[in-house]
């Protein structure tokens, strides 16, 4: 064990299937893929953890493993049950996931999933086998474009149905899209949760604060080459230029649609 002021690759992933729907192939992996990339880790020495388990350790400025790494999967696809849990199996590894409740099989779903999903009886068996079950809103819409009351609506039904499904009470929580503010941040926080994740393409830090966490991308066609080189921290500005190009543009849209939004009567 050691101390927890390095940064930590916290690794974030979507589908995990060999037919993804269109909506999703960017950001799938087949699980060959993924059972390759979890042999990378373990042959690297590296300690997957919760995130849950990092930030706490964290927050008390406790030890950390040599080389600690969080394994993330965000929305809810089935594939995370069908075939990525058997490989997290074979390592002992945990991880979190991160569900859109609305977009789970059951009596919450509200319908426009991208592709098929988990059932509830799925995702407690996924928290039996040590996955951390987060929330990730109800609908994933873009929250810092709501207003307060739909935000708070969003956020706070997503932990009330998760905690209803499966007795515990979610800590961490992913923002959808990775966007946030300061006000989507206060929000996640006032809610009780203790913790939260945006994207970002970059090795998180402590000193980014519990509630603005980084990640990495996992996407379709990485190599187990590529994989170890963002894992280790190395290449990822190059790895990541064309997202953070197009990330940058995107934001100055969404900012001028919110001040559209905002001058407009009734904005």
């Amino acid at each position: 064990m050691t101390g927890g002021g390095r940064p930590v690759p916290v690794l974030m992933y979507h589908a995990v299937t060999a037919t993804p729907a269109p909506a999703v192939r960017r950001l799938s992996v087949t699980p060959a893929a993924f059972a390759e990339q979890l042999a990378v880790l373990a042959d690297r020495g590296f300690t997957p953890l919760t995130t849950a388990a990092l930030a706490a350790a964290w927050r008390r400025g406790g030890p950390l493993p040599a080389r600690p790494v969080l394994i993330t999967f965000d929305d809810g696809y089935e594939g995370v049950h069908r075939h990525a849990l058997a490989a997290l199996t074979v390592h002992g590894f945990p991880a979190t996931l991160f569900v859109a409740t609305g977009w789970l099989r059951g009596r919450y779903a509200t319908g426009g999933t991208p592709d098929t999903m988990l059932g509830w009886d799925q995702v407690r068996q996924l928290a039996a086998a040590g996955v951390e079950i987060g929330g990730h809103s109800h609908r994933h819409p873009q929250l810092d474009s709501l207003g307060d009351e739909r935000l708070r609506r969003e956020v706070l039904r997503c932990k009330e149905i998760i905690a209803e499904e499966t007795g515990t009470a979610p800590e961490s929580f992913a923002y959808p899209y990775g966007h946030s503010s300061r006000r989507v941040r206060r929000m996640v926080r006032g809610l009780g949760f203790r913790q939260a994740l945006a994207v970002g393409n970059a090795l998180a830090d402590r000193r980014q604060g519990p509630y603005a966490l980084t990640r990495l991308t996992v996407r379709q066609g990485m190599g187990a080459d590529e994989f170890a080189r963002i894992v280790e921290g190395r290449s990822i500005g190059r790895t990541f230029a064309g997202d953070r190009v197009l990330t940058k543009g995107y934001a100055v849209v969404r900012r001028a649609r919110q001040a559209v939004r905002l001058c407009a009567p009734g904005g």
